[in-house]
């Protein structure tokens, strides 16, 4: 029997993430189970090689920007648009959705405010802004020429380099996660951990204040912090990861269906 194409379902990943962090696999072979055609794929500049799961690449991480990660989520938009994705003949192109995961929400938001193709939107423990850094942060970022930023789970001092600075300064306006919410105008569901320490849930409200109050909806997830109880090397699913991949997953369905 040949297979009714899928709805498209596109996973990104956050700061310091990759396709095959912790969760993510678990959660994108879930969204297939229950009829989504997923994709996840790794940022080129996010420190990791192929598909590695090591940041094997700090320099690649150290050149890499907001703009950067932007424009590859539009890449892989296209390729499904195009048809140029494996088992492409499983990919329904007319119903495209998108999640992603802390940075990768910003990022989400951004993408899908810029490509119509896209109908509806989740994003989890989503940051609300790229400019998160101190004036002093900023003065020695511009003295040295990178930040550092410690990697806590391997124990890595992660570059930042300056143009990832430049781009969010020079960029502000395009670059703009609220304004970007504002103009998006499709279904949105903000989920946010309500103990999340890393991307507090003020960053959800600033969300969902921007949107359209029609198209938007608040999910916060009690008792449990930014990746839903969920660690990495994956140690299985958590009730609060549940609760939100069948959230997720039924807003997607009602809205790419």
């Amino acid at each position: 029997d040949v297979e009714e194409p899928r709805p498209v379902v596109i996973f990104v990943h956050g700061f310091k993430g990759f396709k095959d962090w912790g969760s993510n696999p678990y959660v994108c072979e879930s969204l297939a189970r229950r009829g989504f055609y997923s994709i996840a794929f790794n940022f080129s500049h996010n420190g990791t090689e192929g598909h590695g799961q090591e940041f094997s690449r700090l320099d690649r991480f150290e050149r890499n920007t907001f703009s950067r990660e932007v424009a590859e989520l539009l890449e892989v938009i296209d390729a499904v648009e195009g048809l140029r994705v494996p088992h492409f003949e499983r990919v329904d192109a007319e119903h495209v959705g998108l999640i992603g995961h802390s940075r990768g929400g910003g990022i989400a938001i951004q993408g899908a405010s810029r490509e119509p193709a896209v109908r509806a939107v989740a994003v989890w423990g989503a940051v609300s802004t790229f400019d998160r850094y101190t004036d002093h942060q900023k003065d020695r970022w511009r003295t040295d020429g990178y930040l550092e930023s410690k990697n806590m789970r391997t124990g890595q001092d992660m570059r930042l380099g300056i143009g990832l600075l430049r781009d969010v300064e020079i960029h502000r306006l395009e670059l703009d996660i609220e304004t970007a919410a504002r103009r998006l105008g499709r279904p949105l569901l903000v989920v946010h951990g309500e103990q999340d320490l890393s991307v507090r849930i003020d960053d959800g409200e600033r969300i969902v204040a921007a949107a359209d109050p029609v198209l938007t909806e608040f999910a916060p997830i009690a008792q449990t912090g930014h990746t839903f109880g969920a660690v990495h090397p994956f140690e299985g699913s958590t009730p609060a990861l549940e609760e939100v991949v069948d959230r997720t997953a039924k807003f997607l369905a009602r809205h790419l269906g």
